[in-house]
């Protein structure tokens, strides 16, 4: 698999269930799942996968002409087991505050190709550094 974008998040961002500035975005660390286009929330990723710790919301969140960079971060590990990629998603309402249920938790990306990736940790601190090229975290469209 590729790096990719959630389409539900697409429709999200356009109908305004999804709002990159006000929401509070998160990553994961995810494994035994495997990419579905179909999935819209993190409930969907844990039918049938594990999570792997999440970070706090992501600081900084910048949109410049469609792409989406945000702070370097750091995830907690809870297990010492491999081939983890990354979600990305809105933990929030779309006006921010506290987490929602899971099945409420909008995904925007999946990420298991680029530096570091897919992620073997161990137990403990997994620093999470988002790329400094041109895609930063991610871009739409």
């Amino acid at each position: 698999m590729t790096n990719a974008l959630f389409p539900e998040a697409l429709d999200g961002l356009l109908s305004g269930a999804i709002d990159l500035d006000t929401g509070v975005l998160k990553a994961s660390l995810v494994r035994g799942y495997t990419y579905d286009a179909t999935d819209v929330t993190v409930a969907d990723v844990v039918a049938t996968g594990t999570l792997n710790g999440t970070s706090a919301a992501l600081g900084s969140v910048t949109i410049t002409a469609g792409v989406v960079d945000a702070n370097n971060t750091s995830i907690a590990t809870t297990a010492s087991a491999s081939n983890h990629a990354l979600i990305i998603f809105q933990a929030s309402a779309v006006t921010g505050g506290a987490d929602v249920a899971q099945s409420s938790q909008r995904l925007l990306a999946y990420l298991d190709t680029g530096t570091d990736l897919p992620i073997q940790p161990g137990t403990g601190t997994v620093a999470v550094t988002w790329d400094d090229g041109a895609s930063k975290i991610f871009k739409i469209g």
